[in-house]
């Protein structure tokens, strides 16, 4: 496996694999790597000849009062597990090589941004999509793998290849959870063993749902009352949104049907932000 921090060489790297006829397979990833980060490289493995995973904290797509300071960080600890691996390169750049003295290109989607997270983080979502667009022209993967938890990014990613013409195909997987059911992010080591406790109250609410709508209730309106109360029944946490949208669009739905998605992104303790998301009918999933 090689570790490239170079942009330059990187795209000479992966240019020379695919002169010599070999697909390459794309991860991209703000490491602190969990269970979810290897199942997507084991995905990806599934895909093409050859993985590249990119290690990346984008200072761009932070808010200056969110979280690019504790964002967990230990690189010796994913190259570790990344070894353990189908993975045949880490692109790991600093933010000098990604965003050169004198940068000033932004990529953007209009619409699919001014749902859920996008309300709460302006800006957040240009700065995925500068930064994805960056890594397809810079490693040209025939496969970007992005796992569902980030439900919006993935929306959002599909569409800016698909409106930029980038001949990459984005591929999903699944939510991978903990035995507890929370769903696994790096932020989660960011949670103490008491508000622990408080972030079971996404899984909780999206396990709630489901019941509720198996039971007939089926009003977006209803559905929403109901969750935040049962998510404030936890203590330390705040609502950032519970949201009913068409899985494609992002647009909100007033009556639960198979095509929506319930989106959460609860704080808990007033400093990790969490999100979970899933179909409120689970046989719509696929």
């Amino acid at each position: 496996m090689e570790i490239i921090k170079s942009p330059e060489e990187m795209h000479a790297w992966a240019r020379a694999r695919a002169l010599s006829g070999k697909t390459i397979s794309l991860v991209p990833t703000m490491g602190f790597f969990h269970e979810g980060h290897l199942s997507l490289m084991r995905m990806a493995a599934k895909q093409c000849d050859l993985v590249v995973v990119s290690l990346f904290v984008n200072p761009t797509q932070f808010g200056p009062n969110e979280d690019l300071d504790r964002y967990p960080r230990d690189f010796e600890r994913d190259m570790a597990l990344v070894q353990q691996e189908k993975v045949a390169a880490v692109f790991a750049p600093t933010p000098d090589l990604m965003y050169p003295q004198g940068f000033q290109t932004q990529v953007s989607v209009a619409n699919l941004t001014t749902h859920l997270c996008g309300q709460s983080r302006p800006g957040h979502f240009a700065g995925v999509t500068t930064v994805v667009s960056k890594l397809f022209n810079i490693i040209q993967p025939e496969v970007a793998v992005f796992g569902e938890k980030d439900f919006q990014q993935l929306a959002i990613i599909r569409r800016m290849a698909r409106d930029l013409n980038i001949p990459v195909k984005i591929v999903s997987h699944p939510i991978v959870r903990e035995a507890d059911g929370l769903a696994m992010s790096s932020r989660n080591t960011n949670l103490n063993p008491a508000n622990r406790a408080a972030a079971l109250s996404l899984s909780t609410a999206l396990q709630l749902a489901r019941e509720r709508v198996g039971q007939g209730v089926r009003s977006v309106a209803e559905l929403t009352k109901i969750l935040e109360a049962h998510i404030l029944s936890f203590s330390g946490t705040a609502i950032d949104y519970v949201s009913f949208v068409d899985f494609e669009t992002l647009e909100p739905m007033t009556v639960a049907e198979a095509r929506t998605v319930l989106a959460l992104a609860v704080r808990i303790d007033g400093k990790v932000r969490l999100i979970d998301n899933g179909f409120v009918i689970p046989q719509a999933v696929g």
